[in-house]
Protein backbone atom coordinates (compact mmCIF):
# COMPACT_ATOMS: atom_id res chain seq x y z
CA UNK A 1 0.00 0.00 0.00
CA UNK A 2 1.20 3.97 -0.81
CA UNK A 3 -0.54 6.95 -0.31
CA UNK A 4 -0.32 8.12 -3.91
CA UNK A 5 -3.85 8.25 -5.17
CA UNK A 6 -6.24 9.48 -7.51
CA UNK A 7 -8.77 12.32 -5.98
CA UNK A 8 -11.35 13.77 -8.57
CA UNK A 9 -9.07 12.38 -11.55
CA UNK A 10 -5.39 13.90 -9.91
CA UNK A 11 -2.96 11.88 -8.62
CA UNK A 12 -2.36 12.69 -4.93
CA UNK A 13 0.55 12.78 -2.90
CA UNK A 14 -1.07 12.37 0.77
CA UNK A 15 -3.35 15.44 0.64
CA UNK A 16 -1.13 17.69 -2.12
CA UNK A 17 -1.98 17.27 -5.78
CA UNK A 18 1.26 16.15 -7.74
CA UNK A 19 0.83 18.79 -10.55
CA UNK A 20 1.12 21.31 -7.82
CA UNK A 21 4.07 20.12 -6.45
CA UNK A 22 5.60 19.68 -10.20
CA UNK A 23 4.42 23.61 -10.84
CA UNK A 24 6.44 24.67 -7.73
CA UNK A 25 9.59 22.80 -8.36
CA UNK A 26 9.46 21.90 -12.31
CA UNK A 27 9.99 18.25 -13.53
CA UNK A 28 11.49 15.96 -13.31
CA UNK A 29 11.58 15.39 -9.32
CA UNK A 30 11.44 12.38 -7.04
CA UNK A 31 8.30 12.63 -4.23
CA UNK A 32 8.01 10.55 -1.02
CA UNK A 33 5.06 9.67 0.77
CA UNK A 34 6.50 10.56 4.39
CA UNK A 35 2.91 8.03 5.64
CA UNK A 36 3.74 5.40 3.83
CA UNK A 37 7.34 4.86 4.79
CA UNK A 38 6.35 5.05 8.67
CA UNK A 39 3.58 2.61 7.78
CA UNK A 40 5.91 0.59 6.24
CA UNK A 41 8.61 0.56 9.07
CA UNK A 42 5.99 0.17 11.62
CA UNK A 43 4.80 -3.41 9.94
CA UNK A 44 8.56 -4.87 10.34
CA UNK A 45 8.76 -3.69 13.97
CA UNK A 46 5.67 -5.14 14.54
CA UNK A 47 6.59 -7.96 13.03
CA UNK A 48 9.45 -8.55 15.11
CA UNK A 49 7.71 -8.01 18.57
CA UNK A 50 7.78 -11.23 19.88
CA UNK A 51 11.28 -10.87 20.93
CA UNK A 52 13.92 -7.94 21.21
CA UNK A 53 15.07 -6.71 17.46
CA UNK A 54 16.57 -3.77 15.95
CA UNK A 55 15.03 -2.75 12.42
CA UNK A 56 18.33 -1.29 10.99
CA UNK A 57 16.83 0.81 7.41
CA UNK A 58 19.64 0.19 4.24
CA UNK A 59 20.42 3.56 3.88
CA UNK A 60 21.77 2.75 0.20
CA UNK A 61 18.12 2.16 -1.48
CA UNK A 62 18.12 6.01 -0.11
CA UNK A 63 19.65 8.45 1.91
CA UNK A 64 18.24 11.75 1.81
CA UNK A 65 18.41 13.16 5.66
CA UNK A 66 14.75 14.14 5.61
CA UNK A 67 14.19 10.10 5.27
CA UNK A 68 16.71 9.16 7.69
CA UNK A 69 15.47 11.29 10.53
CA UNK A 70 11.67 9.91 9.56
CA UNK A 71 12.62 6.75 10.42
CA UNK A 72 15.02 7.64 13.37
CA UNK A 73 12.14 9.10 14.72
CA UNK A 74 10.16 5.85 14.98
CA UNK A 75 13.20 3.85 16.64
CA UNK A 76 14.68 2.66 13.73
CA UNK A 77 18.44 1.79 12.97
CA UNK A 78 20.32 2.40 10.63
CA UNK A 79 22.40 0.20 8.48
CA UNK A 80 25.45 1.61 6.42
CA UNK A 81 28.28 0.60 4.08
CA UNK A 82 30.58 3.69 3.46
CA UNK A 83 32.30 6.71 5.55
CA UNK A 84 29.66 9.02 3.57
CA UNK A 85 26.46 6.94 4.91
CA UNK A 86 27.83 6.83 8.06
CA UNK A 87 28.21 10.75 8.23
CA UNK A 88 24.90 10.79 6.90
CA UNK A 89 23.45 8.50 9.58
CA UNK A 90 25.01 10.84 12.09
CA UNK A 91 23.92 14.16 10.73
CA UNK A 92 20.58 13.22 10.73
CA UNK A 93 20.72 12.55 14.52
CA UNK A 94 21.47 9.08 14.78
CA UNK A 95 23.32 7.81 17.59
CA UNK A 96 25.96 5.66 17.41
CA UNK A 97 24.78 2.78 19.00
CA UNK A 98 21.75 2.21 16.30
CA UNK A 99 24.14 2.34 13.05
CA UNK A 100 25.41 -1.13 12.09
CA UNK A 101 28.45 -0.78 9.35
CA UNK A 102 28.46 -3.51 6.96
CA UNK A 103 30.46 -3.87 3.41
CA UNK A 104 33.01 -5.93 1.73
CA UNK A 105 35.57 -2.90 1.49
CA UNK A 106 35.53 -0.66 4.37
CA UNK A 107 38.93 1.45 4.30
CA UNK A 108 40.62 2.25 7.66
CA UNK A 109 39.81 5.80 7.52
CA UNK A 110 36.08 4.49 7.92
CA UNK A 111 36.78 2.08 10.61
CA UNK A 112 38.41 5.01 12.85
CA UNK A 113 35.24 7.39 11.56
CA UNK A 114 33.14 4.57 12.94
CA UNK A 115 35.06 4.11 16.24
CA UNK A 116 35.16 7.85 17.35
CA UNK A 117 31.67 8.34 16.22
CA UNK A 118 30.08 5.16 18.24
CA UNK A 119 29.05 2.16 16.28
CA UNK A 120 26.72 -0.96 17.04
CA UNK A 121 28.60 -3.23 15.48
CA UNK A 122 30.59 -4.26 12.47
CA UNK A 123 29.38 -6.92 10.33
CA UNK A 124 32.66 -8.30 9.27
CA UNK A 125 33.02 -9.53 6.06
CA UNK A 126 36.51 -11.23 5.49
CA UNK A 127 39.65 -12.35 7.67
CA UNK A 128 41.87 -9.60 6.65
CA UNK A 129 39.02 -7.09 7.45
CA UNK A 130 38.84 -8.64 10.55
CA UNK A 131 42.47 -8.39 11.72
CA UNK A 132 42.57 -4.09 10.46
CA UNK A 133 39.86 -3.44 13.03
CA UNK A 134 41.21 -5.57 15.70
CA UNK A 135 44.68 -2.96 14.95
CA UNK A 136 42.94 -0.08 14.75
CA UNK A 137 40.24 -0.41 17.77
CA UNK A 138 44.13 -1.64 20.45
CA UNK A 139 45.75 1.43 18.95
CA UNK A 140 42.82 3.39 20.78
CA UNK A 141 42.48 1.85 23.34
CA UNK A 142 39.01 0.66 22.62
CA UNK A 143 36.66 -2.93 22.09
CA UNK A 144 34.10 -3.24 19.31
CA UNK A 145 31.52 -5.60 18.89
CA UNK A 146 31.53 -7.76 15.21
CA UNK A 147 29.14 -10.03 13.98
CA UNK A 148 30.53 -12.12 11.00
CA UNK A 149 29.30 -12.06 7.75
CA UNK A 150 28.96 -15.75 6.44
CA UNK A 151 27.60 -16.97 2.81
CA UNK A 152 25.66 -19.54 3.04
CA UNK A 153 25.51 -20.44 -0.30
CA UNK A 154 21.55 -20.28 -1.14
CA UNK A 155 20.37 -18.73 -4.19
CA UNK A 156 18.19 -16.23 -3.81
CA UNK A 157 16.28 -16.21 -7.15
CA UNK A 158 16.91 -12.72 -7.61
CA UNK A 159 18.83 -10.45 -10.31
CA UNK A 160 21.91 -11.40 -10.46
CA UNK A 161 23.06 -8.31 -10.22
CA UNK A 162 21.75 -7.74 -6.72
CA UNK A 163 22.48 -11.75 -5.13
CA UNK A 164 25.07 -11.87 -2.85
CA UNK A 165 24.45 -15.52 -0.46
CA UNK A 166 25.82 -17.64 -3.14
CA UNK A 167 29.43 -19.16 -3.38
CA UNK A 168 30.74 -17.34 -5.76
CA UNK A 169 29.74 -14.17 -4.52
CA UNK A 170 32.11 -11.63 -3.56
CA UNK A 171 30.24 -11.31 0.71
CA UNK A 172 31.25 -12.99 3.46
CA UNK A 173 33.57 -16.13 4.60
CA UNK A 174 31.96 -19.11 3.62
CA UNK A 175 29.82 -20.77 6.03
CA UNK A 176 32.46 -24.12 5.68
CA UNK A 177 35.23 -22.22 7.51
CA UNK A 178 33.01 -20.49 10.03
CA UNK A 179 34.41 -22.34 12.87
CA UNK A 180 37.90 -21.81 12.32
CA UNK A 181 37.32 -17.72 11.38
CA UNK A 182 35.79 -17.20 14.53
CA UNK A 183 38.01 -18.95 16.72
CA UNK A 184 40.59 -16.32 14.83
CA UNK A 185 38.25 -13.34 15.80
CA UNK A 186 37.63 -14.43 19.64
CA UNK A 187 41.43 -14.89 19.85
CA UNK A 188 41.90 -11.23 18.83
CA UNK A 189 42.26 -7.73 20.43
CA UNK A 190 40.23 -5.11 20.57
CA UNK A 191 37.14 -7.09 19.24
CA UNK A 192 33.77 -8.56 20.85
CA UNK A 193 32.13 -11.25 18.99
CA UNK A 194 28.89 -10.88 19.48
CA UNK A 195 26.61 -12.73 16.87
CA UNK A 196 26.27 -13.91 13.61
CA UNK A 197 25.42 -11.68 9.93
CA UNK A 198 23.50 -13.23 7.01
CA UNK A 199 22.53 -11.67 3.56
CA UNK A 200 21.53 -13.20 0.60
CA UNK A 201 20.13 -10.65 -1.34
CA UNK A 202 17.58 -7.93 -2.78
CA UNK A 203 14.02 -7.81 -4.23
CA UNK A 204 12.91 -11.62 -3.15
CA UNK A 205 9.55 -12.54 -3.60
CA UNK A 206 9.38 -15.70 -1.64
CA UNK A 207 10.20 -16.53 1.80
CA UNK A 208 11.88 -20.23 1.33
CA UNK A 209 15.60 -18.73 0.06
CA UNK A 210 15.75 -17.04 3.57
CA UNK A 211 14.19 -19.74 5.30
CA UNK A 212 16.83 -21.78 4.30
CA UNK A 213 19.55 -19.72 4.78
CA UNK A 214 18.04 -18.63 8.63
CA UNK A 215 18.13 -22.87 9.55
CA UNK A 216 22.03 -22.58 8.47
CA UNK A 217 22.37 -19.68 10.99
CA UNK A 218 20.54 -21.41 13.45
CA UNK A 219 22.39 -24.96 13.13
CA UNK A 220 25.45 -22.62 13.08
CA UNK A 221 24.62 -20.71 16.30
CA UNK A 222 24.01 -24.01 18.42
CA UNK A 223 27.78 -25.07 16.85
CA UNK A 224 29.82 -21.48 17.76
CA UNK A 225 27.89 -22.07 21.45
CA UNK A 226 29.45 -24.88 21.92
CA UNK A 227 32.77 -23.93 21.37
CA UNK A 228 32.16 -21.20 24.01
CA UNK A 229 31.61 -18.41 21.69
CA UNK A 230 28.53 -15.80 23.20
CA UNK A 231 26.31 -15.63 20.07
CA UNK A 232 23.65 -12.85 21.33
CA UNK A 233 22.55 -10.88 17.98
CA UNK A 234 21.95 -12.69 14.65
CA UNK A 235 22.04 -10.06 12.04
CA UNK A 236 19.64 -11.55 9.02
CA UNK A 237 20.00 -8.61 6.48
CA UNK A 238 17.14 -7.61 4.61
CA UNK A 239 16.36 -7.94 0.89
CA UNK A 240 12.15 -8.95 0.78
CA UNK A 241 11.01 -7.55 -2.29
CA UNK A 242 8.32 -5.88 -3.35
CA UNK A 243 5.83 -6.09 -6.14
CA UNK A 244 6.60 -3.97 -9.65
CA UNK A 245 5.14 -5.75 -12.19
CA UNK A 246 1.16 -6.20 -12.43
CA UNK A 247 1.08 -9.79 -10.78
CA UNK A 248 -1.52 -12.00 -8.77
CA UNK A 249 1.35 -12.75 -6.74
CA UNK A 250 2.47 -10.30 -4.69
CA UNK A 251 5.83 -11.04 -2.24
CA UNK A 252 5.40 -11.98 1.22
CA UNK A 253 4.11 -9.42 3.79
CA UNK A 254 6.77 -8.12 6.63
CA UNK A 255 4.45 -10.42 9.19
CA UNK A 256 5.47 -13.38 7.28
CA UNK A 257 8.75 -12.75 7.28
CA UNK A 258 8.74 -11.79 10.77
CA UNK A 259 6.84 -15.09 11.39
CA UNK A 260 9.12 -17.42 9.68
CA UNK A 261 11.87 -15.36 11.28
CA UNK A 262 10.08 -16.88 15.00
CA UNK A 263 9.60 -20.28 13.47
CA UNK A 264 13.35 -20.62 12.33
CA UNK A 265 15.68 -18.67 14.82
CA UNK A 266 13.31 -17.46 17.83
CA UNK A 267 14.06 -20.52 19.72
CA UNK A 268 17.69 -19.40 20.25
CA UNK A 269 16.89 -16.72 22.37
CA UNK A 270 19.05 -14.04 20.22
CA UNK A 271 18.27 -9.94 19.84
CA UNK A 272 17.40 -10.26 16.13
CA UNK A 273 18.14 -7.17 13.59
CA UNK A 274 17.06 -6.67 10.59
CA UNK A 275 18.42 -4.65 7.07
CA UNK A 276 15.49 -3.49 4.96
CA UNK A 277 15.77 -1.08 2.53
CA UNK A 278 13.45 -1.31 -0.66
CA UNK A 279 10.10 -2.49 1.09
CA UNK A 280 10.34 0.34 3.26
CA UNK A 281 10.78 3.26 0.72
CA UNK A 282 10.04 2.10 -2.61
CA UNK A 283 6.64 2.49 -2.75
CA UNK A 284 7.35 5.45 -0.82
CA UNK A 285 8.43 7.07 -3.65
CA UNK A 286 7.67 7.94 -6.78
CA UNK A 287 9.66 9.65 -10.11
CA UNK A 288 7.10 12.56 -11.82
CA UNK A 289 8.46 13.55 -15.68
CA UNK A 290 7.09 15.96 -18.16
CA UNK A 291 6.78 14.94 -22.07
CA UNK A 292 8.53 16.13 -24.25
CA UNK A 293 7.37 15.28 -27.40
CA UNK A 294 5.26 12.18 -28.51
CA UNK A 295 7.02 10.94 -31.68
CA UNK A 296 6.07 8.90 -34.75
CA UNK A 297 8.40 6.35 -35.32
CA UNK A 298 8.75 3.90 -38.44
CA UNK A 299 6.41 1.11 -36.25
CA UNK A 300 6.06 2.66 -33.01
CA UNK A 301 5.17 5.91 -31.39
CA UNK A 302 7.63 7.39 -28.50
CA UNK A 303 6.82 8.86 -25.66
CA UNK A 304 10.13 11.35 -24.74
CA UNK A 305 10.11 12.69 -21.06
CA UNK A 306 12.42 15.10 -19.27
CA UNK A 307 13.47 12.63 -17.09
CA UNK A 308 16.22 10.39 -18.41
CA UNK A 309 18.83 7.25 -17.73
CA UNK A 310 21.13 9.06 -15.33
CA UNK A 311 18.08 10.24 -13.00
CA UNK A 312 15.79 6.24 -13.04
CA UNK A 313 19.05 4.17 -13.61
CA UNK A 314 17.18 0.90 -13.00
CA UNK A 315 15.28 0.29 -16.21
CA UNK A 316 18.82 0.58 -18.12
CA UNK A 317 20.89 -1.31 -15.07
CA UNK A 318 18.76 -3.98 -14.82
CA UNK A 319 15.82 -4.70 -17.01
CA UNK A 320 13.52 -2.92 -13.96
CA UNK A 321 9.75 -2.74 -14.60
CA UNK A 322 8.12 0.60 -12.67
CA UNK A 323 4.27 1.18 -13.27
CA UNK A 324 4.07 4.28 -15.41
CA UNK A 325 0.90 6.25 -15.03
CA UNK A 326 -0.80 9.64 -15.68
CA UNK A 327 -0.53 12.81 -12.90
CA UNK A 328 -4.13 13.31 -14.56
CA UNK A 329 -6.62 10.06 -14.86
CA UNK A 330 -7.28 9.03 -17.86
CA UNK A 331 -11.26 9.43 -18.75
CA UNK A 332 -12.96 6.09 -18.30
CA UNK A 333 -12.97 3.70 -20.98
CA UNK A 334 -10.01 5.69 -22.85
CA UNK A 335 -8.17 3.13 -25.15
CA UNK A 336 -4.88 2.89 -24.19
CA UNK A 337 -2.42 2.63 -26.63
CA UNK A 338 1.70 1.39 -27.03
CA UNK A 339 4.40 3.54 -26.37
CA UNK A 340 8.15 3.05 -26.52
CA UNK A 341 8.68 5.62 -23.13
CA UNK A 342 12.33 7.34 -23.52
CA UNK A 343 14.06 10.16 -21.89
CA UNK A 344 16.56 12.69 -23.95
CA UNK A 345 19.76 10.91 -23.34
CA UNK A 346 21.92 10.24 -26.44
CA UNK A 347 21.98 6.52 -25.55
CA UNK A 348 19.60 3.47 -27.21
CA UNK A 349 20.09 2.27 -23.41
CA UNK A 350 17.65 5.71 -22.47
CA UNK A 351 14.62 3.57 -22.62
CA UNK A 352 12.29 2.96 -19.76
CA UNK A 353 9.44 0.63 -21.45
CA UNK A 354 8.76 -0.44 -24.68
CA UNK A 355 5.05 -1.04 -25.86
CA UNK A 356 3.82 -0.26 -22.51
CA UNK A 357 0.27 0.47 -22.79
CA UNK A 358 -0.76 3.83 -21.31
CA UNK A 359 -3.62 5.74 -22.17
CA UNK A 360 -3.19 8.49 -24.98
CA UNK A 361 -0.55 11.18 -23.77
CA UNK A 362 0.80 14.81 -25.37
CA UNK A 363 3.93 17.27 -25.30
CA UNK A 364 3.85 18.35 -21.26
CA UNK A 365 1.56 15.87 -19.67
CA UNK A 366 2.66 14.80 -16.60
CA UNK A 367 3.44 11.06 -16.19
CA UNK A 368 4.81 9.11 -13.10
CA UNK A 369 7.13 6.37 -12.13
CA UNK A 370 6.03 4.09 -9.11
CA UNK A 371 7.46 2.23 -6.64
CA UNK A 372 10.81 4.62 -7.35
CA UNK A 373 11.70 5.38 -4.16
CA UNK A 374 14.32 2.48 -3.87
CA UNK A 375 17.73 3.06 -5.70
CA UNK A 376 16.33 5.74 -8.00
CA UNK A 377 18.00 8.85 -6.14
CA UNK A 378 20.58 7.52 -5.00
CA UNK A 379 21.95 5.96 -8.28
CA UNK A 380 21.56 9.49 -10.45
CA UNK A 381 23.84 10.88 -11.90
CA UNK A 382 24.76 14.46 -14.11
CA UNK A 383 25.55 11.91 -17.21
CA UNK A 384 24.92 14.85 -20.26
CA UNK A 385 25.74 17.16 -17.30
CA UNK A 386 22.18 16.97 -16.88
CA UNK A 387 22.21 18.33 -13.06
CA UNK A 388 20.50 16.03 -10.08
CA UNK A 389 17.07 16.55 -9.98
CA UNK A 390 15.31 17.28 -6.74
CA UNK A 391 13.63 15.38 -4.26
CA UNK A 392 10.44 16.39 -2.08
CA UNK A 393 9.04 14.96 0.88
CA UNK A 394 5.44 15.28 1.73
CA UNK A 395 3.44 15.36 4.63
CA UNK A 396 -0.26 15.09 4.47
CA UNK A 397 -1.20 18.45 2.97
CA UNK A 398 2.42 19.82 3.49
CA UNK A 399 5.23 19.70 0.95
CA UNK A 400 9.36 20.36 1.27
CA UNK A 401 12.02 20.30 -1.44
CA UNK A 402 14.50 18.24 0.87
CA UNK A 403 17.21 18.43 -1.97
CA UNK A 404 17.28 20.98 -4.80
CA UNK A 405 18.27 21.05 -8.37
CA UNK A 406 21.55 22.56 -8.27
CA UNK A 407 21.92 25.17 -10.72
CA UNK A 408 23.72 24.96 -14.43
CA UNK A 409 26.48 27.37 -13.30
CA UNK A 410 26.33 25.57 -9.81
CA UNK A 411 27.23 22.12 -11.53
CA UNK A 412 29.68 23.24 -13.67
CA UNK A 413 31.74 25.25 -11.55
CA UNK A 414 32.84 22.26 -9.63
CA UNK A 415 35.30 22.04 -12.00
CA UNK A 416 38.95 22.99 -11.66
CA UNK A 417 40.59 24.73 -14.54
CA UNK A 418 44.60 24.05 -14.09
CA UNK A 419 46.81 27.20 -14.31
CA UNK A 420 48.01 26.15 -17.56
CA UNK A 421 44.73 26.37 -19.32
Amino acid sequence: MDHFLYRDGALHAEDVPVAEIAASVGTPFYLYSTATLVRHFRLFDEALDWGPHLVCYAMKAASNQAILKTLAAEGAGMDVVSGGEYRRARAAGVPGERIVFSGVGKTRDEVRLALEGGIRQFNVESEPEMQVISEIAGAMGVTVPITIRVNPDVDARTHAKISTGKSENKFGIPISRAKEVYAEAAALPGLKVIGIDVHIGSQLTELEPFELAYRKVAELTEMLRAEGHEISRLDLGGGLGIPYTPSNVAPPLPTDFGAMIQRTVGHLGCEVEIEPGRLIVGNAGILVSRVIYVKQGEDRQFLILDGAMNDLIRPAMYDAYHDIVPVVQAEPGAEKVPYDVVGPVCESGDTFAKGRMLPPLKADDLIAFRSAGAYGAVMSSEYNSRPLIPEVLVHGDQFAVIRPRPSFDEMINRDTIPEWL
